[in-house]
């Protein structure tokens, strides 16, 4: 990975947007290389989002816009970007590139399964060739940081992810999920390691308490996540699974995909700024 800074120089700046429903992260490369540290900005509108990002990131970095080259709009809310930012041309670019380029860059890695773990959950084939990246879209689910803010909302009264993260310590998943050995007569499944979950949610206690709850809610989410990921994996014969998004940030969730890297003889790479690399992808293309 190239040098980090904050703080403009005398070169030249591409500056990369992912904008999303109604957040929007930034980054910048400088004409030798160099990353200008990301930044994130929330606001009610992606416009608002997108423009808030741009302004406050050139103030912070001091980047003068006469020294910007040009602006790589992507996500959701980059179609609500028609016209160019402060007079400056706007090129919009794949989001699933981006997620790709964005993934082996953190990593170091030149092949590997890029995921998204965002609202929902993209996965990307991604693999460097002769200075060129090539990146398929195998699809994805549903399940992602959507799913745990709906279901903590319902469930628990709590739309803040930070707080769930919280309230899921000291929660005890015996209430909450069945694991094989729950259901199953010792030996029968010989080559199967028995504490892996059986049912998400299928053994859920009357006794559970709001943290067991929290906890269940993680461990669901970042079980598909984490299956699907190695699925794709062993499709391509690769082991190295790098994952990106807000929901690498959580320790629940971290804690689940290094638990069943020795189960399933994978890696789940989760580099440095993962959460930015959708818009560092951007950036680079």
């Amino acid at each position: 990975m190239s040098a980090i800074k904050s703080g403009g120089n005398g070169g030249r700046t591409v500056i990369g947007i992912d904008v999303g429903g109604s957040t929007t992260k930034i980054v910048g490369f400088t004409s030798d290389g160099t990353l200008v540290f990301p930044m994130l900005v929330t606001a009610n509108d992606p416009v608002t989002s997108a423009y808030g990002a741009f302004g406050k990131f050139t103030l912070e970095n001091r980047i003068p816009l006469d020294r910007i080259d040009r602006v790589m709009m992507t996500g959701v809310g980059s179609a609500f970007i028609t016209e160019p930012v402060f007079s400056l041309p706007c090129v919009p670019v794949s989001e699933f590139d981006s997620i790709g380029i964005g993934g082996l860059y953190l990593s170091g890695l030149s092949e590997a399964i890029v995921v998204s773990m965002g609202t929902g959950t993209a996965l990307i084939h991604a693999k460097e060739s002769e200075g060129k990246v090539t990146c398929d879209y195998l699809g994805g689910t549903g399940v992602g940081g959507g799913t745990i803010n709906g279901l903590s909302r319902k469930m628990l009264d709590i739309g803040s992810v930070s707080h769930l993260e919280q309230l899921c310590e000291g929660g005890d998943l015996s209430r909450v999920d069945l694991r094989i050995s729950d259901i199953s007569r010792p030996g029968i499944f010989p080559n199967i390691n028995t504490d892996l979950t059986a049912s998400n949610f299928g053994g859920l206690s009357d006794l559970a308490n709001r943290h067991d709850i929290a906890l269940g809610i993680f461990n669901m989410v970042s079980e598909t996540v984490a299956m699907i990921s190695i699925f794709a994996a062993r499709n391509f014969g690769l082991c190295d699974i790098v994952l990106t998004g807000n929901l690498t940030t959580i320790k629940p969730i971290t804690r689940v995909f290094h638990s069943l890297e020795p189960v399933f003889g994978v890696r789940f790479l989760i580099p440095e700024m993962s959460q930015y690399g959708t818009v560092i992808g951007a950036a680079l293309q």
